[in-house]
């Protein structure tokens, strides 16, 4: 069994207090070792070492006898230093040991309240799962490492749980998208089995709504395939223009434009960036087809390509019903739809998303203004390709 993080801080502390309570110890044995006895007014080591030895023929001597007392002094204050040492020596060791008990202990309860938070965001972890995302650990204590490890955590789970919220939403929204026209076809066929005297005409328009309905649930699923393809991330690096993705989608939105009465007017300038040519022509043609049907009848669409070298910019604005502020930002999610102000049916509420999920593939931004008068402009930034603005650039001049 491997041993717990909880051990090994306590072992760690302990080490370091009874070494650090050692070394006081050695320290306070050698000065005590060094003062103890030491006469004030004793001789000095000059002394001692300038008096005279006793020789045999002067044993008597004042001198002699001066350096024998100082002999039997100095050997008395080091047998009496080195008996108190050895004496204290007992209790000292008994000290430590007390000291490293006391110590193991508070070692393994500080460690244990060092590391309470851990158990806390462990335990926090386990009970958490798809279902239970709304937990959080919500440390409360001082501003420190754990605690900024125990909010990250939690903003990671509050990303989470928006996460799995838009995936459900998405997910029902799209099979409720899916099951408008698939209930309308198999309505169709029951009615149109559950009559014995059905005419050709019944039968071809019931063949005609059939049509349209597998048209609305083919438009979504290819819908849905992009925006996953998008999402999922750039599939291609190639050098590709706005312009020309923009020219396209006017040209294939016109039809649709004209029947409405919009008048689309364009000023399209190079724009060169690089990426994924199919997602980047999709982009375009969405922010065209938004524009188009999502107007009122004689309105218009003005769309704009340009680039200053780092950015390429395309900006599509049109008319149509006045939008507010705050609804703005909900047209970038799926199936989100407003209801006023449409010329157009056919639309699967996924335009928008799409050119977001796109823009970020990128590495671009998209942003979106209502208009004072009714309708919106949006505007995509995208990072230019230097190379192909600098060529473009030359052979303007030239």
């Amino acid at each position: 069994m491997r041993p717990t993080i909880r051990l090994r801080l306590t072992l760690a502390f302990a080490v370091i207090l009874l070494g650090t309570c050692a070394t006081v110890l050695a320290i306070n044995d050698t000065l005590l070792y060094n003062s103890l006895y030491a006469q004030i007014n004793g001789p000095r080591p000059d002394d001692v070492a300038t008096t005279p030895k006793p020789t045999p023929e002067y044993e008597d001597s004042k001198d002699a006898q001066k350096a024998r007392a100082l002999e039997l002094q100095q050997e008395l204050a080091a047998e009496l230093r080195t008996s108190a040492v050895r004496n204290a020596a007992g209790p000292s060791a008994a000290a430590l040991a007390v000291a490293a008990f006391v110590g193991l202990a508070i070692c393994w309860l500080v460690a244990g309240r060092v590391l309470r938070p851990l158990r806390t965001l462990t335990a926090a972890t386990r009970r958490i799962s798809q279902d239970r995302l709304h937990e959080r650990i919500a440390l409360t204590g001082p501003r420190d490492e754990l605690k900024e490890l125990a909010d990250t955590f939690d903003e990671m789970v509050t990303r989470l749980e928006a996460s799995f919220a838009a995936q459900r939403r998405f997910v029902a929204d799209a099979a409720h998208e899916l099951r408008t026209p698939l209930a309308i076809v198999r309505t169709g066929a029951e009615v149109q089995l559950g009559r014995r005297d059905s005419t050709a005409e019944q039968w071809t328009a019931s063949a005609r709504r059939a049509l349209v309905a597998t048209g609305r649930a083919e438009r979504l699923l290819d819908g849905l395939l992009a925006l996953a393809r998008s999402e999922s991330g750039v599939l291609a690096s190639d050098p590709c223009d706005l312009a020309e993705a923009a020219a396209a989608a006017l040209a294939d939105a016109d039809p649709e434009a004209e029947a409405a009465g919009l008048s689309m007017t364009s000023d399209l300038r190079p724009a060169p960036v690089t990426g994924d040519p199919a997602l980047l022509d999709r982009l375009v043609a969405n922010l065209v087809q938004n524009a188009v049907r999502h107007n009122h009848p004689g309105g218009r669409v003005d769309v704009i390509t340009e680039s200053d070298g780092p950015a390429a910019t395309v900006r599509v604005r049109n008319s149509g019903a006045v939008i507010p502020a705050a609804e703005v930002e909900r047209l970038f999610e799926p199936f989100q739809r407003l209801s006023a102000g449409r010329v157009a049916g056919g639309s699967t509420g996924l335009g928008l998303a799409i050119v977001r999920a796109i823009v970020l593939a990128h590495a671009g931004t998209v942003t979106a203004a209502p208009d004072p008068g009714g309708g919106l402009t949006v505007t995509v930034t995208l990072p230019g390709n230097r190379d192909i603005y600098q060529q473009s650039g030359a052979t303007m001049s030239g």
